[in-house]
């Protein structure tokens, strides 16, 4: 399936990872976002569930396993180009999940991780859709603790 110009929308989704206060961010490596910050994430591949995806994106660009994702939102993300045509499409399920171990590191499409304090999130070049689905959910999020 392509992501560019697709013929119908992508199902993609992130992981929510929070510790002590602070939100576990991803630098993008590619497209669509390139250089901006959003959380861990990914497509769906056929025969996946969303939450086993979730899982795998996770240990895939953090090197971090995590367990028990927890639905928290559902984002639309539809970008257009200059005439008018939809460019990318993916309809992003957002999970709570909660870290089993590992040890951090980019790989995979995150050039870059970083522990952000909620109130430096906003600070970021964050992408559009994360940047909504932070201010939609913000105080939902100040209670949760990913660590164990």
């Amino acid at each position: 399936m392509k992501r560019l110009y697709p013929d119908q929308p992508i199902i993609g989704v992130g992981a929510v990872i929070i510790c002590n206060g602070k939100i576990l961010l991803e630098k993008r490596k590619g497209e669509p976002g390139r250089g901006k910050w959003t959380i861990p994430g990914g497509l769906v591949e056929l025969g996946e569930s969303a939450e086993q995806t979730v899982m795998r994106e996770v240990a895939e660009e953090t090197n971090l396993e995590v367990e028990q994702p927890e639905l928290i939102d559902v984002v639309n993300n539809v970008i257009v180009d200059e005439n008018d045509e939809i460019k990318y499409h993916f309809v992003i399920v957002d999970y709570f999940v909660k870290l089993k171990g590992g040890t951090l590191e980019a790989a995979d499409d995150a050039a870059e991780l970083r522990w952000v304090e909620f109130g430096e999130v906003e600070k970021y070049d964050l992408t559009r859709s994360f940047r909504e689905f932070f201010q939609r959910n913000r105080q939902e999020l100040e209670k949760f603790n990913s660590c164990p």
